[in-house]
């Protein structure tokens, strides 16, 4: 077995994928390690469904490995239905990202569990996993964190932060499922089917704390997707709590399920056909970096020099405690920008992070995580890292314009009027 890379990322998400593959292409030894059998993290194991905005107003700008992703999903006939246009079948997803890091050059390694990293002089020395054949130590050159919950950056001392500042909870955590054998042509509106949620919410029929109903529709025929259960005050990071946290959400999906059946027409003949391999996580570790990043620069459509990714998506707080979502959109047509700087942890040199739990606030998070956009930070990141190893420098000697350039080349978008 070879112990030795020019890069080593993390975790097989939306991030990973792209960091993999964009380090991959700068000619460096890639090895993507990732705990299940299979790649696409949020986008498979948590279900989430479908893509979130990768557009201000009529402007993509969410495009390079990502575009690639929607192309491989299109050819296949498994993105963008006539009822929602951004969702995805999800075992293709499985099937395209692994062909994508494959034809790269990446090597992966599945059911491989991060366990520790070993850190001296500013720099992670070595990693270790857990596999079935025990504990198995790497060692690369630079290394990317894509595990969403910055357990790289955290097993090797970085500077993390959880939850929001009064009290330090996180976004809730949601199981999604979804109901097949649906006849969609009887559903009740939206509005009607909150109403009645509510009400069987307030006949003790539904113990769940979120304050309506948020479905949309699978790319298979009469198979609606619920993002509905809600799990608060609980800590993605710690496995009690995970353990408790997935079981409360199944007991709600099943509850709700059955009060679909029961009582909401369309469902009559509706079963619960899955639900998602893991708990959806929202929010759990956030690593400081060289910059954080606020939710006032994002609504104020911050611009930075040094911009390796955009979004538009709005800041979105599922509340921590309870009932309640607060959401705040950008001007339309309006978009932020994500700065190097946020890639990059405190006090080590050989370490990116390449998925949600980038340098932000609370609030700055809630916007930045969602998939499109963490494709965005994953392929700045794998760009970096593909810099950092071939010339032998930190990851902050590698100068962004130079990062640019490669994302430029590779079809990402950062500014307006900018092209390779």
């Amino acid at each position: 077995m070879k112990t030795h890379y020019d890069v080593i990322v993390v975790g097989g998400g939306p991030g990973g994928i792209a960091s993999a593959v964009a380090a991959a292409r700068e000619g460096v030894d890639v090895l993507l390690v990732e705990r299940y059998g299979f790649l696409g993290g949020g986008a498979t194991a948590m279900l989430v469904n479908p893509f979130m905005t990768f557009f201000a107003g009529d402007k993509q700008i969410i495009v390079g490995i990502f575009q690639e992703m929607l192309d491989r999903l299109s050819e296949m006939g498994a993105y963008g239905t006539k009822d929602e246009p951004m969702a995805f079948d999800a075992e293709a997803f499985k099937i395209a990202a692994e062909r994508l890091c494959l034809e790269a050059g990446v090597e992966l390694m599945y059911h491989a569990f991060l366990a520790a990293g070993e850190v001296s002089d500013g720099k992670i020395q070595s990693i270790r996993i857990a596999t079935k054949a025990g504990l198995k130590e790497l060692t690369a050159k630079v290394y990317v964190d894509s595990t969403g919950d910055g357990d790289l950056a955290y097993f090797s001392g970085a500077a993390v932060e959880k939850g929001r500042d009064e009290d330090g909870f996180a976004q809730p955590m949601t199981l999604n499922f979804r109901m097949a054998n649906v006849d969609i042509d009887r559903m009740p509106s939206r509005e009607a089917m909150t109403e009645a949620y509510v009400a069987a919410k307030g006949a003790g029929v539904i113990q769940c704390p979120r304050e309506d109903i948020l479905y949309f529709f699978a790319t298979q025929p009469g198979v609606v997707h619920f993002n509905q259960t809600r799990v608060v005050k609980h800590d993605a990071t710690d496995p009690k709590s995970m353990t408790e946290a997935e079981v409360e959400a199944r007991r709600q999906a099943w509850q709700i399920a059955q009060w679909l059946v029961k009582s909401v027409p369309g469902f009559e003949k509706a079963y619960l056909q899955q639900t998602a391999p893991q708990l959806g996580v929202r929010e759990s570790r956030r690593v400081i970096g060289d910059y954080v990043l606020t939710s006032e620069e994002l609504l104020s459509a911050c611009k930075f020099d040094d911009v390796i990714a955009c979004g538009s998506y709005p800041v979105d707080i599922h509340n921590p405690t309870g009932e309640g979502t607060v959401i705040k959109r950008l001007p339309e047509g309006q978009w932020y920008d994500i700065p190097y700087r946020c890639l990059t942890p405190l006090g080590l040199d050989n370490l990116l992070i390449g998925s949600r739990c980038i340098s932000t606030t609370h609030a700055a998070h809630s916007a930045i995580r969602v998939v499109p956009i963490v494709f965005a930070i994953g392929h700045a990141a794998g760009v970096a890292a593909g810099l950092a190893a071939a010339r032998g420098v930190s990851v902050r000697n590698v100068p962004y314009k130079d990062i640019q350039s490669k994302l430029l080349k590779q079809k990402a978008f950062l500014r307006d009027g900018w092209s390779d």
